[in-house]
């Protein structure tokens, strides 16, 4: 069975950096106004702020591909979602079908004269040949072909932005909560900075007592910080 590249951005781990969107404009030469990926914030400035990485998902059953008039939006075998800029004809269909906003057009003006769909590629190039110039220039570099990863998660100083294969990714962050031993919304400094060393063997799983878990205690409610 063929491997399914996807991103993962573990929420607890993102600091707003935006060393990946720098990451992804320097290694693919993306022209002014053009981000293929952004650090979104939510909650500003309030007791459970978060920050998440985002571009395209490069979804299984990608609502960018079933709109696109001219199917110049396909997968890979490993699926990741490339599109064809010789096909494209910036009708913008894409852009409003996208929930993450990936789909992004160069120039402005009015519908239908948008110019070519610029988008996150995985850095996995697009329909020319691999490495080849013409790719680049269109597309950007393609660090899959190399055996690399996304420059994005590659810069990531603090590994918040996973890429690769769908099951791996999925594990490492699945390992990362429950060495945690909670769920989201419930990162705090006891866990932190209370012990000398973190992670080592699971105690317990599911909805389990943990023993870096008390109930009541600050770490446990965003609303509230610890005395």
């Amino acid at each position: 069975m063929t491997a399914r590249m996807k991103f993962i951005c573990d929420t607890e781990r993102c600091i707003d950096c935006n060393g990946c969107v720098t990451a992804c404009k320097n290694e693919h030469e993306t022209p002014w106004g053009i981000n293929r990926r952004r650090v979104v914030t939510i909650n500003d400035g309030i007791p459970g702020e978060r920050s998440v990485s985002v571009a395209c998902m490069h979804c299984t059953d990608a609502p960018c591909l079933a709109v696109c008039p001219t199917n110049c939006i396909y997968h890979t075998e490993d699926g990741i979602v490339l599109h064809s800029k010789d096909q494209c004809i910036g009708c913008g269909y894409c852009y409003y079908a996208c929930p993450f906003g990936a789909p992004q057009f160069p120039e402005t003006g009015m519908f239908n004269h948008r110019g070519k769909m610029d988008k996150c590629t995985f850095c996995a190039g697009g329909p020319e040949p691999d490495t080849s110039e013409a790719e680049f220039k269109k597309y950007g570099r393609n660090r899959i072909a190399e055996g690399k990863l996304p420059a994005c998660a590659e810069m990531c100083g603090t590994k918040a932005l996973l890429g690769g294969e769908a099951n791996q990714i999925a594990d490492i962050y699945r390992q990362r909560v429950e060495t945690r031993g909670y769920g989201p919304e419930l990162w705090g400094w006891k866990i932190a900075y209370g012990r000398p060393k973190r992670g080592g063997e699971i105690k317990a799983k599911g909805d389990l007592p943990r023993s870096n878990q008390i109930v009541g205690d600050s770490q446990n409610d965003p609303g509230r910080f610890p005395q």
